[in-house]
């Protein structure tokens, strides 16, 4: 027997609040049966809107499950939706009915009522203190499920409603591009709220991404706006009862937090603490009611398609450890990103004392590690209240990559008295692999901690540091990995249209090295870069082999188009204008600590490497979006190119301009070398290969492609040898030296050589043709 084991719209299986007048269905099967196959499907839609209702329904004979289209009336802003849908088979037998509720968001501005609403006017060149808002309101009716709050912020918002929490995200809206786009999350708050009753919405909003200190060497502040303030809408049945406004009764006033800050940390006062503020008891505290009205957001209010960051586990400390100059450390054994919650009130600590947790990923010479953390602070300092007030406290609106903690200033400190909470975004889980070797296991999980520490609402680089930044080049890199890992239909997907929106519209086509651009013109305009800017092209790619759907092409068209037509910047025959910089085989680690772009394979080569590969799937992607004309005309450039890369980089004998592991691996990946002299150049890889003694030896382009190139071209010896190597540098090397992650800095690697950040992808194919998902990660040393 066959059964529908779970139905979705677009990528979820709860979609409440979706924005989409078309939404696309999908279901998944179960059962026992062999080779049982869909013929068409049933589909009953009802629109349950007022107190009428009605129903369309529909007999379709397809074996599509996956993104089927909508076939109902355009929906509307507030429309909710059931839909049944039961599958029948090619042997005639059916399936059970299954369901789904959808519920549209607002899908206008003209559905807002609200205003961004803010405390006083922040400083320009200090940490923003977080403020908390209140509204008091009386309600005389609710019907079942129908309360709805939507709510986004400049900055990040924590909601609460008669003294309980609104959802579990956390940092939420996320980090988008403002100027573009702002996320809003819908939440039902049906059984929150108290009928016949005076019922009290609180909100705390933090200088999050928006407004706080970004960026490496000091970075800088304010770089969407320096005026907080949360956009909120409380509507019962479609109709507004509480709306973010100067003039509706607001008020605010600032409480225990200090300061909170993604790179420094949070400053909490608990001697400031506002007991019951979000209920009807609460009195205590200086509240103003001058809230300032700062305006409507510039950027379009999309309802969140991806999903949100959370608290996915906590873990228990495994070591208390006392350093050489005796600190307190506490070792949670497994490099994360997150914070540290207080479970048990400090005993033997008054009023007014401090306490301060300190987070890095490593230790030096015994004692904490915090040299690779560059200008982040990555501190929780605590003033002490009212006894047992601790107890459950979590800092709000920052986050650090560590796996050591130190703790100053608490006496007596067991293992039971804290605990780490893992937070990222909260994808489904899609990908599993084991086998018999622990080290390549290990290596595994290390790269799925990875992917959870750096997917923090957008996909970025090392979580620890004064960076955490939205690497196109990484991403680049990793998605199809990822894709394998995680479901990052949506995470990427949204992450890719933001990318569109400031390629487009702020840099004339260029690809920015990072989205959302928090570099600006630190530097003077994005540089048009090769690999960094292919992510236009490659990671829709990838996103279409992942899930499938056609949709994300046709979304980033523009944003491919733009690239390769207006954003390369190209000398007279096409390839890449030698006078713009590139970052080449990033990361060589034969490259100098100060100068990690020299690498040993020339950095022109590897950029028109990737130009011919990326025109050619620019090819192939233009067909799948129905755009002829183009994929004609990438298809035609790309064989042009390739006979202009020939003529500049290969000798009639085979050989490349630059003879190394990485200008080999692409040149045999990509196809770029003629068809009789492909094996000339294999024997050539492989020696280089053997004479390496098999341990790495390219960067950022080379590492992706090498074991793939190998078992494509009768060397799959060379790639599992390759793949087993130890001695560093190696790809299972920091696994045998007790990393817990990929992206580790230097202690998580207790004696590694000090060497420059190495892209590390691990993928090869086996004899009868089977893929192994890439594994793709970055050690970070220093």
């Amino acid at each position: 027997m066959v059964s529908i084991s779970q139905v979705s719209c677009e990528h979820y299986t709860t979609p409440l609040g979706i924005h989409h007048t078309r939404p696309r269905l999908s279901w998944r099967f179960e059962g026992l049966d062999t080779d049982w196959k869909q013929a068409s499907y049933d589909l009953e839609v009802q629109y349950l809107n007022g107190k009428a209702t009605d129903t369309e329904r529909h007999h379709v004979d397809s074996q599509q499950s996956v993104l089927v289209p909508w076939l109902g009336r355009d929906l509307v802003s507030r429309d909710v939706v059931r839909v049944r849908v039961r599958s029948n088979g090619e042997n005639g037998s059916s399936t059970e009915w299954s369901e789904i509720r959808l519920e549209v968001a607002l899908l206008s501005a003209s559905d807002w009522t609200a205003r961004l609403l803010g405390g006083p006017p922040g400083p320009v060149d200090a940490p923003h203190r977080p403020t908390l808002l209140r509204k008091k309101f009386h309600l005389d009716r609710i019907d079942q499920e129908s309360a709805r709050l939507y709510i986004t912020a400049h900055g990040c918002y924590k909601a609460f409603i008669n003294g309980q929490p609104v959802g579990d995200h956390v940092l939420a809206p996320g980090w988008q591009s403002y100027n573009h786009r702002l996320h809003y999350q819908t939440f039902d708050v049906s059984h929150l709220l108290r009928v016949g009753a005076e019922n009290v919405i609180g909100i705390v909003v933090g200088e999050g991404w928006f407004a706080t200190r970004l960026n490496f060497m000091g970075g800088r502040r304010n770089i969407w706006g320096s005026d907080l303030g949360v956009l909120a809408q409380l509507e019962v049945q479609g109709e507004t009862v509480v709306q973010s406004r100067a003039d509706d009764d607001w008020e605010w006033a600032h409480g225990p937090i200090i300061s909170s800050e993604i790179y420094d940390g949070e400053v909490y006062d608990a001697q400031q603490e506002l007991p019951d503020w979000t209920s009807s008891e609460g009195t205590k505290g200086s509240w103003s009611s001058e809230v300032r009205d700062v305006g409507f957001p510039s950027g379009k209010l999309i309802a969140a398609e991806c999903p949100p960051v959370r608290v996915t586990e906590s873990i228990k400390p495994k070591e208390l450890i006392t350093t050489p100059s005796g600190k307190t450390i506490l070792d949670f054994g497994q490099n994360l990103v997150g914070w540290l919650k207080i479970e048990s009130h400090p005993a033997g600590l008054a009023a007014g004392d401090k306490i301060r947790f300190s987070h890095a990923e490593v230790l030096e010479n015994g004692e904490l590690g915090t040299r690779p953390l560059r200008h982040a602070k990555a501190q929780v300092e605590i003033s002490v209240g009212q006894e047992g007030g601790l107890a459950g406290f979590e800092p709000s609106f920052t986050f650090h990559g560590f796996r050591y903690a130190q703790i100053d200033g608490w006496q007596g400190l067991e293992l039971s008295d804290l605990t780490a909470q893992v937070i990222h975004t909260d994808m489904e889980r899609t990908g599993w692999f084991e086998c018999s070797h622990p080290l390549i296991n290990r290596v595994w999980q290390n790269v799925n901690w990875s992917l959870r520490g750096n997917f923090v609402s957008i996909p970025t680089d090392c979580p620890q540091r004064d960076e955490r930044l939205g690497w196109t080049g990484d991403l680049q890199t990793f998605a199809e990995t990822a894709g394998f890992l995680f479901d990052t239909s949506s995470t990427i997907g949204t992450w890719l249209e933001d990318l569109a929106e400031e390629q487009i519209k702020d840099w004339q086509g260029v690809v920015p090295l990072v989205v959302p651009n928090t570099l600006g013109t630190l530097f003077g305009p994005p540089p048009p870069s090769a690999i960094w800017g292919d992510v236009a092209v490659l990671t829709p790619k990838d996103l279409y082999t992942a899930f499938g759907d056609v949709q994300v092409i046709k979304n980033q068209y523009e944003s491919i188009k733009t690239w390769l037509d207006i954003g390369i910047k190209r000398n007279s025959k096409g390839l890449w204008d030698p006078s713009i910089p590139q970052f080449g085989d990033w990361l060589d680690p034969k490259a100098p600590p100060d100068a990690p772009g020299d690498g040993r394979t020339d950095n022109l080569l590897v950029a028109d490497a990737w130009l011919v590969h990326t025109t050619e799937i620019a090819s192939e992607l233009a067909k799948l979006a129905g755009e002829t004309e183009d994929a004609e005309r990438w298809s035609a450039d790309a064989a042009r190119l390739k006979k202009e890369y020939q003529n500049e980089y290969i000798t009639p004998n085979g050989r490349l301009m630059s003879d190394t592991q990485t200008g080999l691996a692409i040149a045999l990946r990509f196809r770029l070398l003629p068809d009789e002299l492909a094996s000339t150049a294999a024997d050539r890889l492989g020696l280089l290969v053997r004479k390496a003694i098999f341990q790495i030896s390219t960067g950022f382009a080379g590492t992706p492609t090498i074991l793939h190139v190998l078992s494509e071209n009768d060397l799959l010896q060379h790639a599992y040898r390759m793949f087993q190597e130890k001695e560093y540098p190696s790809l299972l090397y920091p696994a045998s030296m007790g990393a817990t992650t990929i992206v580790s800095s230097q202690g998580e690697l207790r004696g590694c050589p000090n060497v420059a950040d190495v892209q590390l992808r691990i993928s090869f194919s086996g004899n009868d043709g089977t893929v192994c998902s890439p594994m793709v990660a970055s050690i970070q040393e220093r």
